[in-house]
């Protein structure tokens, strides 16, 4: 069975269209009601940013022949035990015949400011992913439970704070070579690297995208691990051997 991607690049143009377009909408709907989040947060908590990502999963398990797994993208059903904390929510989890088929992260930051946020995003993603396995090593999954995809998509603005060079503190020791004078989308892309690279996450997709993706759903990935053709092709690749079963 050849893998179906289900048309992914058109679906991910709409996806970050979607994503500009609800940020712009749910903010300008916050200054009408007079009740504005300070700074850009508004844009934010309002939620729903990501969806578009989500469907473009939805679609790859229906395609890739997962017909009868359970899709869950509720709050009330998607949280997985852990290991050092009793839960976690996830932002998508899937489900067939009771066993956990893959469980999806789907993040974003926007500009303009990178570096606290930046740091928080990299010990979440490290944190969440070695809780889980832990948790799964431990038997949380139940006994024998097949090895699930784990996967993280970051979305980033393109703008010129995300791509100028960061300097770093070092009175003690030196950072390594490869974060040196490196971008926050460079540092993005070193994270999601890594974080496949260290078995951490099956997957990890990082894409940067201007404000002006709003019109065209423009896009860029920084290298072809961490492309979403990378992402979608294992993530279909791991659902057809699931259903294959």
């Amino acid at each position: 069975m050849s893998l179906q991607l289900a048309d992914y690049e058109a679906r991910s143009r709409e996806a970050v269209k979607l994503f500009w377009g609800n940020r712009e909408a749910a903010l300008a709907k916050q200054i009408a009601s007079g009740n504005q989040d300070a700074g850009t947060r508004g844009a934010v908590t309002a939620g729903k940013n990501m969806d578009g990502f989500l469907d473009l999963a939805q679609k790859l398990v229906t395609a890739n022949g997962l017909v009868m797994a359970e899709i869950c993208v509720q709050r009330r059903v998607l949280t997985l035990p852990g290991f050092f904390r009793p839960t976690k929510l996830w932002d998508m989890i899937i489900m067939d015949r009771g066993q956990l088929v893959a469980a999806l992260e789907f993040k974003s930051q926007v500009g303009p400011s990178f570096g606290n946020n930046f740091n928080n995003r990299t010990e979440e993603a490290i944190g969440t992913a070695h809780d889980f396995w832990t948790a799964y090593r431990e038997g949380a999954l139940g006994k024998d439970a097949p090895r699930p995809f784990l996967g993280w998509i970051m979305l980033v603005e393109d703008c010129e704070a995300s791509n100028v060079p960061v300097r770093d503190s070092e009175p003690h020791f030196a950072v390594f070579p490869e974060f040196k004078r490196a971008s926050y989308s460079t540092r993005y892309d070193l994270l999601c690297r890594k974080l496949v690279q260290e078995g951490l996450y099956t997957s990890a997709t990082f894409l940067s995208s201007p404000r002006t993706a709003a019109e065209d759903g423009a896009y860029r990935h920084l290298s072809e691990l961490t492309s979403l053709k990378t992402f979608v092709t294992e993530f279909a690749g791991h659902i057809a051997t699931i259903a294959s079963r």
